[in-house]
């Protein structure tokens, strides 16, 4: 273990005691609930605790900038939920669709689901490189913002009104080719939102190459 990734989560424990610090941690103990309620068949508290979920993660932020609760471990902890929650629904909706007997168009598509899991571990991956090599994964920009809610909302809609899996699905069951319109918008969501973080990375790794340089001189 090198000592930048020593500073590094050392620094990470500093002023760790905060409110959206112990929602996001909520938002992680979430994920396996979610996943055991929509396992058991009880798709209904599963939306709810998504729901809940998706509600915490627009709190936490709010919370840390408005009373100043910002800390490098929230900057961590806040993505590393939505990386949990997005890949653990991903996971369930391609597992389901992939044996969905009433919906050929779905089962399909179910493969599309995988791709969100490709980025999200992905990233997961490229943010532990980071934190060996001394650097701070960046913080969520505002595609990041915009594809993580879109993501719980077509997901939320999925798990309310999907055929042969929707918790409200007697009341109203929505259009195979509805939901696939909405997956696809959501995964170029996703991918864009990681390109986003590559200009960033970059100048992080040329500030490093120069520091590097500065002290071989």
């Amino acid at each position: 273990m090198n000592n930048d990734f020593k500073e590094n989560i050392k620094g990470l424990l500093q002023n760790w005691k905060t409110v959206p610090n112990l929602l996001s941690a909520l938002r992680i103990v979430m994920v396996p609930i979610m996943a055991v309620l929509f396992v058991k068949g009880h798709p209904i508290w599963a939306v709810f605790v998504l729901f809940l979920s998706g509600l915490s993660d627009f709190f936490d932020g709010k919370i840390a900038r408005r009373f100043n609760q910002i800390s490098d471990l929230g900057k961590i902890l806040d993505p590393l939920a939505d990386k949990l929650t997005q890949i653990t629904v991903a996971v369930l909706l391609y597992l389901f669709f992939r044996s969905a007997e009433h919906s050929p168009e779905m089962r399909a598509f179910s493969w599309v689901f995988l791709l969100f899991v490709g980025k999200e571990l992905l990233m997961v991956v490229g943010s532990v490189v980071l934190l060996t090599m001394g650097l701070r994964p960046g913080a969520a920009e505002i595609y990041g913002k915009v594809a993580t809610f879109a993501y719980y909302l077509v997901m939320l809609f999925i798990i309310a009104f999907g055929p042969e899996i929707g918790a409200f699905r007697n009341f109203w069951t929505a259009p195979a080719l509805l939901l696939q319109i909405l997956v696809v918008v959501s995964a170029v969501l996703c991918f864009v939102a990681l390109f986003s973080y590559f200009p960033g990375l970059i100048r992080q790794l040329k500030a490093r190459k120069l520091n590097d340089q500065g002290d071989n001189q």
